[in-house]
């Protein structure tokens, strides 16, 4: 039977793009074909997401049946796509203005998640030169794109309005599958409007009485892209939970965290209060940002908070 990659879901149909050195694959087949489950995922409790590689057969009316999902590299549950590499996060600097605590709450989950995150911050034409205060948060974005720097990420400037960034972008994109989120309104389908040509995805303007954007997007789906790999558009996001994620893994998906928690005194080391907490002490020789351990301390308590609800 051949083999197909899940490029979009919706209405409970699995559209299979099929891989195209099989053998098996037919000549002239359509470019996706239109699959339903098999009912024993059901029964499993399993359910194909876009992104897996799958083994799917044909039926006489020239849809098909997913017949079983190939092992993913990686899952998400939110949104539900499997098989990522790579996250580009898209925070805007202004409408809404830049959070950075939003941005760590999403690093925390990609890094659990085992992507790897590229961050963008979005809609840099809206700071005017001119403008005393965009002065202001012009230096602030500078400052943040130093920081996430310095831990080790990737951080790029971009404008869907000036075409700012877009190439790097792509370059970024070639042979893997990636994921756009970010919060809601931040320009993303703007974005990949302008990275991937001829795309035309929804936007909408960012809500200013409600401080975020309205969502856009309905479905997960891949798009194919001309250099080779796929992005997943992804519906937008307003809140993240951490019901998903231990209170022990909090402190690894902090990435700078992790120079220095191997030689802390206790196994398990929260670094909120041991003695001799290595991750404590580069706090306090200014080797770890006190605004992003600032970030670990709210979440950490924010997951103890969740657990006790539950």
């Amino acid at each position: 039977m051949p083999e197909g990659l899940i490029v979009k879901a919706l209405s409970g149909y699995y559209y299979v793009k099929p891989q195209q050195n099989d053998e098996e694959v037919p000549a002239g087949q359509p470019a996706t074909i239109q699959c339903r489950g098999r009912g024993i995922f059901k029964k499993r409790g399993e359910s194909p997401l876009v992104g897996d590689q799958v083994i799917y057969s044909l039926t006489e009316n020239g849809e098909g049946t997913v017949e079983e999902i190939l092992p993913r590299r990686t899952e998400l549950i939110r949104p539900p796509v499997a098989n990522i590499r790579q996250a580009v996060l898209l925070f805007s600097v202004k409408e809404p203005d830049l959070s950075l605590i939003l941005l760590d709450k999403f690093l925390v989950h990609i890094e659990h998640a085992g992507l790897e995150p590229l961050i963008c911050f979005t809609k840099m034409d809206l700071l005017r030169a001119e403008d005393k205060e965009d002065t202001g948060m012009r230096e602030a974005v500078e400052r943040a794109k130093k920081l996430y720097e310095d831990i080790g990420y990737q951080v790029i400037l971009t404008s869907a309005e000036l075409d700012m960034g877009t190439d790097q972008i792509r370059q970024e994109l070639n042979n893997k599958i990636s994921m756009f989120a970010g919060q809601s309104g931040v320009g993303k389908s703007s974005l990949l409007n302008k990275v991937i040509p001829g795309s035309d995805l929804n936007t909408s303007e960012i809500s200013m009485r409600l401080g975020r954007g309205k969502h856009t997007t309905r479905h997960v789906e891949l798009i194919e892209l001309e250099g080779g790999g796929y992005v997943a558009d992804t519906p937008g996001f307003s809140q993240l939970n951490f019901t998903q994620l231990g209170v022990e893994d909090l402190g690894s998906c902090f990435r700078e965290f992790n120079r220095y928690s191997g030689g802390c005194k206790f196994r398990g080391c929260t670094h909120l209060h041991e003695p001799d907490c290595k991750v404590l002490d580069a706090l306090d020789n200014g080797e770890i940002a006190s605004t992003r351990y600032k970030h670990y301390e709210q979440f950490y308590q924010e997951m103890k908070d969740e657990k006790r609800r539950y």
